[in-house]
C-alpha cells in the first residue's frame, strides 16, 4: 500500500502560491484608491553645500594686467653723480575674494537667484616679480635702502597705471558675466547680480 504525502518542496510552493494570491486579492480589492502620480517641481533650491562650494572658489581672477616700470634715481656728488636705473616687472590680478561674501549673499525666489558679490579689487598685493627685476644702469654705490625706495616707487607707479576705473569696470563686467553663466548652468532662469 502506497501512502501519498506531500513532499517538503511541494508544500513550500503551495504556501508561496497562497501568499501570492492573498496579496493580489488585497491589492485589487482594498487598495483601489491608491494612485501614483508624477509631478515636476520647478522650484530650484540652493543647498548650503552649493553655497559653500561657490565660496570655496576663494580668489576669483577676472582681469590680469602685466606691466613694467622703469625707475631711476640720481644722487648728486662732489666729483660725479651716481645713477641707478632699474626695470620692474609685475602682474596685477583683479577679481573678487569669495571668502569676503556677507551672510545671505545668495538668495533664491522661484527661478530667480540674487547675488551680492564682494567689490572687485586687487587680489595679490605682492605683484612685483623681484626675480625679474633688472638693473638697467648702475654707477656708484647703492645700498639696500636705496633699492627698497625704488621698489616702493615702482609699486606706486604700477598701482596708478593699472588700477584705473576702466580696468576695474572691465574686471567687474567679466565677474558678472562668469557668475551669471555659472548660475544659468545650475538651472536658474533669471540671475540678478550686484556688487558691494
Amino acid at each position: 500500500m502506497r501512502k501519498d504525502t506531500l513532499k517538503k518542496p511541494d508544500l513550500v510552493k503551495i504556501l508561496a502560491l497562497i501568499a501570492f494570491i492573498l496579496v493580489f486579492v488585497w491589492l485589487v480589492f482594498f487598495e483601489k484608491d491608491n494612485t501614483v502620480e508624477l509631478g515636476v517641481d520647478n522650484q530650484i533650491d540652493v543647498t548650503p553645500t552649493q553655497i559653500e562650494s561657490i565660496k570655496e572658489i576663494g580668489e576669483w581672477e577676472f582681469l590680469s594686467i602685466s606691466n613694467e616700470e622703469l625707475v631711476d634715481t640720481i644722487r648728486k656728488g662732489i666729483l660725479s653723480d651716481d645713477h641707478l636705473v632699474r626695470i620692474y616687472y609685475g602682474t596685477l590680478r583683479l577679481g573678487i575674494n569669495m571668502h569676503q561674501v556677507k551672510p545671505r549673499w545668495l538668495t533664491v525666489q522661484g527661478d530667480t537667484v540674487t547675488a551680492v558679490l564682494p567689490k572687485v579689487g586687487l587680489l595679490d598685493k605682492d605683484f612685483i616679480d623681484e626675480a625679474r627685476t633688472k638693473s638697467f644702469y648702475e654707477s656708484g654705490r647703492w645700498q639696500a635702502k636705496d633699492r627698497e625706495a625704488m621698489y616702493r616707487k615702482a609699486y606706486r607707479q604700477m598701482l596708478k597705471r593699472c588700477l584705473t576705473p576702466a580696468n576695474l569696470k572691465t574686471a567687474q563686467e567679466n565677474a558678472e558675466a562668469q557668475f551669471r553663466k555659472m548660475m544659468l548652468s545650475m538651472g536658474y532662469k533669471n540671475v540678478q547680480i550686484s556688487f558691494e
